[in-house]
C-alpha cells in the first residue's frame, strides 16, 4: 500500500478532527525521523495508520482480544482506550494486507509503549504525544525535549501518562510501566 492509499483509507475511517490529527502526527514522526533516523517509510507508514481502528466499536474490538490469540486477554482490564493500538494493527495486517513487522508494532505500541521499543515505535509513540494539536502543558515539555534527546521525551511522555492515570485512579497497562523504566534504567 502507497501513502496515498493510505491516507485515503484512513480519511474514511476517521473523523475529520481525528484525520487531521494524523496529519500532525505524520508531519511530527517525519520531523523525527529526519533527525533521528529509523525506516523513513515504515515510520510515515505508521503514522499514518496509527488510528486506523479509533472508531471501531468497543464492542468489536473487545471481541477481537477474545478471539485472537495475538492479542494479550490482559487488555480487557485496562479500559477501551487502548484498544484501539493493539487492536488496531491486527486490522492493519487483515484487513489492509500490511504484513510489516515495523509497522504493525509502531502502531501496537503508539499509546502504552514497551520495554525495548525500537527506534521505530519511539518515534510513533512521541510523534502522537508531542504532536501540535496537543496543547496540555506535558506535551510542550517532551515536544521540547524531543528537540534533543529522543528518550528523554519517550521517558517524559510515560511519566506524565503515568502521572495523568494515576491522578485519575485509573489502571495503568503494564507496557508503560514496563517502558518507563526501561527509560529510566538506560
Amino acid at each position: 500500500m502507497n501513502e496515498k492509499k493510505a491516507f485515503e483509507t484512513v480519511r474514511h475511517s476517521l473523523k475529520p478532527r481525528r484525520f487531521e490529527h494524523t496529519e500532525r502526527v505524520v508531519e511530527q514522526a517525519t520531523k523525527l525521523a529526519e533527525k533521528y533516523g529509523g525506516d523513513f517509510k515504515k515510520i510515515r507508514m505508521a503514522a499514518i495508520l496509527h488510528d486506523y481502528a479509533k472508531y471501531r466499536p468497543t464492542e468489536e474490538m473487545r471481541q477481537k482480544v477474545m478471539k485472537n490469540s495475538t492479542l494479550p486477554m490482559r487488555l480487557l482490564d485496562y479500559g477501551d482506550e487502548l484498544l484501539h493500538s493493539f487492536v488496531g494493527a491486527v486490522y492493519v495486517k487483515e484487513e489492509l494486507d500490511i504484513k510489516d513487522e515495523v509497522i504493525l508494532s509502531a502502531i501496537r505500541y503508539h499509546t502504552t509503549g514497551r520495554a525495548g521499543m525500537t527506534l521505530e515505535e519511539k518515534i510513533v509513540f512521541l510523534a502522537d504525544y508531542i504532536e501540535p494539536g496537543r496543547t496540555f502543558p506535558e506535551a510542550a515539555e517532551a515536544r521540547k525535549l524531543a528537540e534533543d534527546d529522543l528518550d528523554l521525551a519517550c521517558l517524559a511522555s510515560l511519566k506524565n501518562t503515568i502521572i495523568h492515570l494515576s491522578n485519575k485512579s485509573l489502571a495503568i497497562y503494564p507496557d508503560t510501566f514496563e517502558a518507563y523504566n526501561d527509560f529510566v534504567n538506560k
